[in-house]
């Protein structure tokens, strides 16, 4: 029968690293199940503010040029232009475009907030450009709680804005 010392008890360097490991690969699996979902919708965010920044540079193009902004369609008052997403036309007057094909959300016409298009409403010299957020944690500049207009609804109750300066 053999005692035990003090130094027989414990654990070796090689228990350790592979326990440690195992607990690394453990954590980066439960990541990547939890975040992509996180970064997919903050990325379509971002495609959206951007979308919403090109249309603006293209609408204010549009009154340098021609004096004004583009009238709303007659068909749909809350969007730019009377062909819906996702094969959405050019922002044109005359012989000049402004932008080739005005974006449509990345989500498509799968997204409950004006069909896949984005907000747009003139009222004389004055335009509003409105898109539903997916991110409901997003509290960054021209990120408002009620939509642009009173009209729709969107899932995050957040709301990316632009107006004319």
């Amino acid at each position: 029968m053999r005692i035990k010392s003090k130094a027989d008890s414990g654990f070796t360097l090689i228990e350790l690293i592979v326990v440690l490991g195992m607990l690394g690969i453990l954590y980066m699996l439960i990541i990547s199940f939890i975040d992509p979902v996180t970064q997919l919708r903050k990325a379509r965010d971002g495609a959206r503010k951007s979308d919403l920044r090109q249309i603006q540079s293209a609408l204010e193009m549009h009154r340098a040029d021609i004096g004004a902004y583009p009238e709303q369609p007659a068909v749909d008052v809350y969007r730019l232009n009377s062909t819906d997403c996702p094969t959405s036309n050019a922002l044109t007057s005359g012989s000049i475009t402004f932008i080739n094909k005005i974006p449509c959300d990345p989500k498509g016409t799968s997204i409950s907030y004006n069909n896949g298009n984005y907000y747009y409403s003139k009222s004389g010299s004055t335009y509003t450009l409105g898109a539903c957020l997916e991110n409901s944690k997003d509290t960054g500049a021209n990120v408002q709680a009620s939509s642009p207009g009173g009209t729709g609804s969107c899932s995050s109750s957040k709301y990316f804005v632009l107006q004319n300066p």
